[in-house]
């Protein structure tokens, strides 16, 4: 074998995998088809729209931003450029940073697209059409995901955009409809209107991110609504046009939409097309590929991590399985522990939880307390001026753990650690009434949310 293994896609997962490999003295190759290493996760995904909403963010923190702007053309174009500089210049240093980690760990990479021959055989053909044949003991697929492109909608990466193209945009429209109320379409939702676009939503739920619990994404709407975003829930897009200076939406209900720009965020799709998974005897359903608890697919040898295996689909969850599969194929550690996975979603304000939902609770028949912190009760909260911001904690009746966090507002993602420790730790509520936290702090609220845990607990055993 040319090496002990290969790893097919530089994203998240498959550079995490790569570092396993080379920690444990593996020879290891990274295969990429891109001109640039990172995946979606650094070019086109995740690092280049978060990079662009702080830039978002912090203008929506000055007051009267939207006022102040609208009249000017020349000023908000000039946001979207600092967005832009921003975001390039992020992925440009993060780019240089994982390109020495990987050099410095030994792992080689081969430029160029990869396609199974056999289960242990490689053919890369590069960009100017030259092939060469690599084999390996073990090969990982970390190929990510692209965003869904249904063959009806008339994309042209100008008017009518998926969460890829927009991050190209170089002039800000005055107007855009954004197509899906789930994690991207919020998240670009957030930037727009924070650059004072006028941003409108459609989406076949009855709300935002249907499958968080309503007080939460009730604070996300308010603040949308603040920035003048307009809603169509429960509507389904029939058709898309582009015209001359704009587009023009048509749901199904018979409503017209016209908007500068469309942005089309509906589900993603998996990278595995021009793998020739079949030629290696992987099992394939729609593009995903199937794995078991080691992330081994049909193949033995052969593992998938990342977006191509599915939800969650999460940079974080992408390098965990990617460490993971590494150390179970070369005799490691059998498992990585990966319970109670933490969600983000970088929003304005961010919304983060981890653990199960309301529904998911009383789904389950459990007995179970919530406890509320405000922000605005906290110090700190009055000091950032957030006053909807929101730590809600799920705690189970009978012995007291927490079940589920979920948290609206600045700092969200980071805060739900906390909360991610006790749960992994097999904490209880009372661990969190029992440490001190900084003051003045956000963590605070979770000293706050217990106590009013407590306090129905104590209630409910008196009755």
């Amino acid at each position: 074998m040319n090496y002990d293994i290969l790893i097919i896609g530089s994203g998240p997962a498959g550079q995490h995998a790569a570092w396993q490999a080379s920690r444990m003295g593996k020879r290891c190759a990274i295969i990429e088809r891109k001109a640039r290493i990172g995946g979606a996760g650094l070019q086109t995904g995740t690092i280049p729209s978060k990079a662009m909403r702080e830039v978002a963010y912090l203008l929506s923190r000055t007051g009267g931003m939207r006022q102040a702007i609208a009249p000017d053309a020349r000023s908000r174009h000039g946001l979207l450029s600092d967005a832009v500089r921003r975001k390039e210049g992020v992925i440009a240093q993060q780019e240089s940073v994982i390109l020495q980690r990987l050099l410095r760990h030994g792992v080689a990479l081969i430029p160029g697209e990869a396609s199974f021959m056999d289960a242990h055989t490689i053919q890369v053909t590069d960009a100017s059409g030259n092939s060469r044949t690599i084999s390996a003991e073990v090969i990982v697929l970390a190929t990510g995901s692209r965003p869904r492109r249904p063959a009806h909608i008339p994309f042209d990466k100008k008017t009518v955009l998926d969460s890829t193209s927009i991050l190209n945009l170089r002039h800000l429209p005055d107007s855009l409809l954004v197509v899906g109320g789930g994690v991207i379409g919020c998240e670009f939702v957030s930037i727009f209107a924070a650059l004072g676009v006028a941003v409108s939503v459609v989406d076949s739920h009855a709300q935002l991110l249907a499958y968080l619990s309503e007080d939460v994404v009730g604070v996300l709407t308010d603040s949308f609504l603040g920035m003048g975003v307009t809603f169509h829930m429960q509507e389904r897009v029939a058709e898309i046009h582009r015209e001359a200076g704009g587009t023009l939406t048509i749901l199904e209900s018979g409503k017209q939409i016209r908007a500068d720009a469309v942005l089309f965020a509906q589900g993603r799709e998996p990278n595995s097309a021009l793998l020739k998974v079949e030629q290696a005897g992987i099992a394939v359903q729609d593009g995903w590929i199937s794995v078991n608890q080691h992330f081994q697919t049909s193949v033995p040898h052969i593992f998938a991590v990342g977006d191509l295996i599915g939800r969650p689909s999460l940079a974080s969850t992408g390098m965990e399985q990617g460490r993971a599969a590494v150390l179970y194929a070369f005799g490691g550690e059998l498992h990585v522990n990966a319970e109670n996975l933490p969600m983000a979603v970088y929003t304005i304000p961010e919304i983060s939880y981890v653990g199960k939902t309301e529904k998911e609770v009383v789904r389950d028949n459990i007995p179970y307390v919530i406890g509320h912190a405000y922000f605005k009760d906290s110090a700190r909260g009055q000091i950032n001026g957030d006053a909807h911001g929101l730590l809600k904690l799920i705690v189970d009746v009978r012995d007291e753990k927490l079940l589920g966090v979920h948290i609206v507002g600045e700092q969200a993602s980071e805060l739900v650690h906390i909360g991610q420790l006790v749960m992994n730790l097999k904490g209880t509520v009372r661990d969190l009434i029992a440490n001190v936290f900084n003051y003045p702090t956000l963590a605070e609220c979770y000293k706050l949310a217990a106590l009013d845990c407590a306090h129905q607990l104590e209630q409910l055993r008196k009755r």
